[in-house]
């Protein structure tokens, strides 16, 4: 299978489980809803982000559009290196992570830019619905991207002589994100680890 055929295949593969995931969870569950996959410390948890990966927000809708807008140019520029090194015939594990952080940049702009004209808005009390009568409930690119894994391993309160905080309530893993999320968290990881040895074998691939 030659790289570009295994690019197409990994970036297809985790769309498609992103995308049915959150479907699944925009159709069956109210806004906040929880379902335990592991004890308590691993479930799905039904939020919708109109910000940036991991929950963090851009408040405002010139925000969400510019954050939108990025997203593309940022999917634009990814794709169109991941072809210079297939072309070049880069490393297999550099092309396997460039693809993996296509692939969460395409899932979460597919929630911006689409999910806002498809779904009816999510509540605390009701379940969206897919294309309701009245239309959907934000205009293009002003869609929420939703996220689910919810990982609180550790809950606990911080020491009374904590400066600040001290007393109050904490909770490790506390963000919620998505399969997007972390396909572009670990392709970046992944790249800085093994960078010397990725770029050495694009080296070596190029001048044999």
């Amino acid at each position: 299978m030659t790289l570009a055929k295994k690019s197409i295949l990994i970036i297809i593969t985790i769309l498609i489980i992103d995308q049915v995931l959150k479907i699944w969870i925009k159709t069956t569950m109210p806004l906040g809803g929880v379902k335990p996959v592991f004890g308590d410390w691993f479930m799905l948890r039904f939020i919708e982000n109109p910000g940036m990966a991991f929950g963090i927000d851009i408040p405002g809708k010139f925000g969400k559009l510019a954050l939108s807008i990025f997203r593309i140019l940022a999917f634009i520029a990814i794709g169109w290196y991941l072809h210079q090194l297939i072309k070049k015939k880069a490393s297999l594990g550099l092309v396997i992570c460039l693809s993996m952080i296509l692939a969460g940049a395409i899932g979460n702009i597919i929630d911006s830019a689409f999910y806002g004209l498809l779904f009816g808005e999510s509540t605390y009390t009701e379940v969206a619905k897919f294309l309701p009568e009245g239309g959907g409930y934000a205009s293009f690119l002003h869609g929420q991207v939703v996220d689910m894994f919810y990982f609180p391993i550790l809950k606990n309160n911080y020491p009374q002589w904590f400066p600040f905080v001290g007393g109050q309530s904490f909770v490790f893993f506390r963000p919620i994100f998505n399969i997007a999320d972390s396909s572009i968290t670990v392709g970046v990881i992944t790249i800085l680890i093994f960078q010397k040895r990725f770029f050495k074998e694009s080296f070596n691939e190029q001048n044999s």
